[in-house]
């Protein structure tokens, strides 16, 4: 709850937490996709090989996925991005287990959605890496913005 001590973030402004989450890793691909190593490729595989046995498994994955988004992060070799997502995705991620978002086959589908991510990095397609991603936290920013209308 690092992010909503230090910044006494209401429930209301989860709206404004996705976003920004959205901006960083939506550049986060971006850049890794243009500075990616042949180890951080191993890194993001290995990351998303734990999710994967997680969700075939039937299990939560919800600190895989984490890992997988952090991987990325890191390929970008920015270190003032990866800081920033680490600040704030855990709360993130603490609001959707809280609320059950990942319910429904959510797993599945972000399985897949994180396979397009990934090869986009690999092949070093960074407009097609940020889309990717950008419509992979699709259903965290459709989910913050009806959060917030109920509230209003």
């Amino acid at each position: 709850a690092l992010i909503t001590d230090v910044l006494k973030l209401e429930e209301s402004e989860f709206v404004d937490l996705v976003e920004t989450r959205v901006l960083l890793e939506t550049q986060a691909a971006r850049i890794a996709a243009q500075r990616r190593t042949t180890e951080d490729i191993i890194n993001m595989k290995n990351a998303l090989d734990a999710y994967e046995a997680k969700v075939k498994n039937g299990l939560p994955a919800v600190e895989e996925d984490l890992l997988f988004h952090l991987t990325i992060a890191e390929s970008g070799r920015n270190t003032v991005l990866k800081s920033l997502m680490l600040i704030i995705t855990p709360d993130i991620v603490k609001n959707f287990t809280k609320l059950d978002v990942c319910k429904d086959g959510r797993f599945y589908r972000s399985l897949e959605e994180h396979k397009e991510i990934l090869e986009y990095i690999v092949n070093q397609k960074p407009e097609l890496a940020a889309k990717a991603m950008e419509e992979h936290l699709q259903d965290v920013t459709d989910y913050s913005k009806a959060l917030k209308e109920n509230r209003e």
